[in-house]
């Protein structure tokens, strides 16, 4: 399978590169940044030709696939020219950074018969397989509440300075709560309800922001931020609490650790199964012949409650309608 690298402005990108190397299956053919250096750095330990335009790159080289992990703005136009090649497309989040760009993207992900991934790491993760396990075994009973903590280190000095321009960068919840929101959705089966945002901080760069949803018996509210300190030994102390009618469970991300408490049987340490690196199951699924896992329905929904998340929060914070 013909892998492309469309944008690499985020180190994301070696997501597809990590399973280059570990599968002969795959392979680099091309990488466009328009930074030539940047797509240079990855495109030269695989032999894989360079371009600083994207739309050139899948015009010269036809790729079975496109991984997206550009400069925010930019990404909507990419994910739409490689769907219109041909493509399928596994995408870093944020997919896009405005409602427009979704539906181009909806429509020609329709019109092309292609497949989007937007790759949603958390969802791999041992914690949040384990969990899932939890959830359906029914251990938990119904779940009523989700409360998550997605906390982050700015390293300001290291972040391009495209980073701290909104028209950009997308806005913080379009960019940070988009995992949080995705593993609520996968506990709880939310599929309608309301979406609302509050930002706090500096206007022109909110540093501190949540996503609420509320839908019928279940509330959701994800917080996220750039302000973890700069001393912590962790890049972000992620987690997030399940809570329903015969116990709950704590996830907590970044320590490796599922904590479950239930009615009968005190806090313990549920035993973690292996994860799965974040493309691996997409790309396998897509040289199957598959659909992947993580659909192009769902890519598109949970980057739809972003954005409208955003949306509530830079206007009047009020809920916003919405169904799956």
């Amino acid at each position: 399978m013909r892998i492309a690298i469309a944008g690499a402005a985020h180190p994301h990108a070696r997501y597809v590169t990590a399973e280059i190397d570990r599968y002969d299956e795959f392979e680099l053919v091309a990488v466009a940044d328009p930074d030539r250096v940047v797509a240079e750095g990855y495109a030269t330990p695989y032999g894989a030709k360079v371009f600083t335009d994207h739309q050139q790159m899948l015009d010269e080289v036809h790729p079975d696939v496109v991984m997206v992990a550009g400069i925010y703005a930019d990404r909507g136009r990419a994910v739409v020219d490689a769907l219109n090649a041909g493509s399928h497309v596994l995408a870093d989040k944020p997919l896009c950074t405005s409602l427009a760009d979704l539906t181009a993207i909806a429509e020609a992900a329709e019109r092309n018969s292609r497949h989007v991934v937007l790759l949603l790491e958390k969802r791999y993760y041992p914690e949040t397989l384990a969990a899932i396990e939890l959830v359906r075994s029914g251990e938990l009973g119904t779940i009523h509440g989700v409360v998550s903590s997605g906390p982050h280190k700015l390293n300001r000095p290291s972040r391009p300075e495209w980073f701290f321009d909104r028209t950009r960068y997308g806005g913080l919840l379009n960019d940070l709560a988009v995992h949080d929101i995705d593993a609520a959705l996968y506990f709880t089966g939310l599929t309608t309800g309301t979406v609302s945002g509050a930002l706090a901080g500096e206007p022109a760069f909110p540093r501190y922001g949540t996503a609420t949803l509320t839908g019928p018996g279940v509330l959701i509210t994800a917080g996220v931020d750039w302000l973890t300190p700069a001393a912590s030994p962790l890049h972000g102390d992620y987690r997030m609490k399940l809570t329903g009618t015969e116990g709950t469970a704590e996830l907590q991300w970044a320590r490796h650790r599922l904590i479950l408490t239930t009615n009968e049987k005190p806090p313990y340490d549920v035993p973690l199964p292996p994860g799965h690196r974040p493309a691996e199951l997409p790309l396998q699924a897509l040289a199957d012949g598959n659909e992947p896992d993580i659909t192009t329905s769902h890519s598109l929904l949970i980057t739809r409650l972003a954005l409208l998340a955003q949306q509530s929060a830079e206007s009047d914070n009020l809920p916003i309608p919405w169904s799956s």
